[in-house]
């Protein structure tokens, strides 16, 4: 096949047949984050190159070897994002958002782009939903954010979920731990990959998110962050596991979470399922107390999540989870003739108009060639316009599924329409009652 006709490699085409998923599953991630009082936010695609470099971390695997950054016509390094929370807290900064009351939460559903390997689970064009929340320091802030995540994922219908959290301190505690892990990674730099032996001197907490098996196995016997916690960090995620017990949220604390963003602090925490493979995270997120007067702003606290879509898709596919079928069409008006194609326009347009998915024919199909139209499409209902109706006015509506006919004054057919559709669905419900 020519290059042409080929998707890039890494990205992925949501078909007609699977977007009322996507659809059902964003909207179920918006309606909840509003439950919680987060709005919806849309920043631009791509940004300047440093906001990520200063943001991400120039020591982590997505600034050194994933993102995707270009000059462009006036020889600004631009960079289409590898994440959307550097450039939510871009956003702001330049507009002030952090500078009102305070906290400020947001959401947000968009494309992110890393140059890696594709696999299941990771591709080079992913989506994600995430929500920010600036100006909450309380532990309380955290187990609310994390309760949003698994709100989300139950309500889509995730069976089996764990919830991993952790705490990676603050600059000062740090401090130590960066020491311990130094000598440590020093008795292995031989066995440490290039990148790693970089990463030692400068940021050797990096090491323990290398993807490389050889550096993966060396970090399991590493010194673990939550031994080196300063009074101030260990009563702040105490706080966190209060609350998240208090909300009847089930954890596990694992000591190996760093996350792969070097912006974190404090809290970080994992959804994590075994049922998609190696890329068993299906959402990431923790605090990032530092990241907003780092990049320019006010000193205010913050953090959030970032949840991958398409790892939720295929865990929701791995656990054959039902998901809402997509919406049907309500009616098909098959013409046979010139004039009776004027009046099946006429009346699709009407149909439309109050909220019916209406369609006709516009591909100059025979009677028998659009009915099978109409029922590969799945029509609830059709009707037939020829001479005979157009002259009394009045056709007869059918159902599909049935194969039961009423008779319906065609200029009246949206009422006709809801109160077949009204007596269908009550039909199906004393079925079903019956059934059981």
């Amino acid at each position: 096949m020519s290059e042409i006709n080929r998707a890039v490699k890494g990205t992925n085409d949501i078909l007609p047949s699977d977007s009322h998923k996507w659809q059902f599953t964003e909207k179920t991630m918006l309606d909840i984050a509003g439950l919680y009082g987060f709005k919806e936010i849309r920043v631009p695609v791509f940004e300047h190159t440093e906001v990520f470099n200063r943001s991400v971390g120039d020591t982590t695997d997505v600034v050194q070897k994933e993102m995707y950054t270009f000059d462009d016509k006036g020889g600004r390094s631009l960079t289409l994002r590898p994440e959307l929370t550097a450039g939510v807290v871009r956003s702001a900064i330049e507009k002030g958002l952090i500078y009102g009351s305070l906290p400020v939460k947001v959401c947000y559903i968009g494309g992110c782009y890393r140059y890696e390997k594709p696999q299941a689970g990771r591709l080079r064009e992913f989506h994600q939903f995430g929500v920010e929340c600036f100006g909450a320091s309380s532990p309380a802030a955290d187990a609310e954010v994390i309760a949003l995540a698994l709100q989300v994922l139950t309500t889509v219908g995730v069976q089996k979920i764990s919830l991993e959290i952790n705490s990676i301190g603050c600059p000062e505690c740090r401090k130590s731990y960066h020491e311990a892990l130094k000598k440590y990674f020093s008795s292995h730099i031989d066995e440490l990959c290039d990148t790693c032996k970089d990463r030692l001197s400068r940021n050797p907490m990096r090491i323990l998110d290398c993807k490389s098996e050889i550096c993966s196995k060396i970090a399991k016997d590493a010194p673990v962050v939550i031994d080196y916690l300063c009074d101030d960090c260990k009563e702040h995620f105490e706080g966190v596991k209060r609350h998240l017990e208090a909300s009847g949220i089930k954890y596990t604390v694992n000591p190996q979470i760093v996350r792969g963003l070097d912006y974190y602090t404090r809290t970080v925490f994992e959804f994590v399922s075994g049922d998609i493979g190696a890329q068993s995270t299906v959402c990431g997120g923790g605090r990032y107390d530092g990241l907003i007067s780092q990049m320019g702003g006010a000193d205010v606290p913050a953090l959030g999540f970032g949840m991958g879509i398409e790892r939720l898709m295929l865990l929701l596919e791995n656990q054959n989870t039902e998901m809402p079928p997509a919406k049907k069409c309500d009616i098909y008006i098959a013409p046979m003739g010139e004039n009776a194609k004027f009046k099946a326009t006429a009346l699709c347009n009407a149909l439309r108009g109050d909220g019916f998915e209406a369609q006709t024919d516009i591909c100059s199909r025979g009677l028998k060639a659009q009915m099978k139209y109409a029922d590969k499409i799945g029509a609830v209902f059709s009707l037939v316009l020829g001479d005979d109706e157009l002259e009394s006015g009045k056709g007869k509506l059918k159902n599909m599924l049935s194969g039961e006919e009423t008779e319906i004054i065609l200029n009246n057919i949206c009422d006709a329409l809801f109160k077949a559709k009204q007596d269908f669905a009550l039909d199906n419900l004393t079925n079903s009652i019956s059934q059981i």
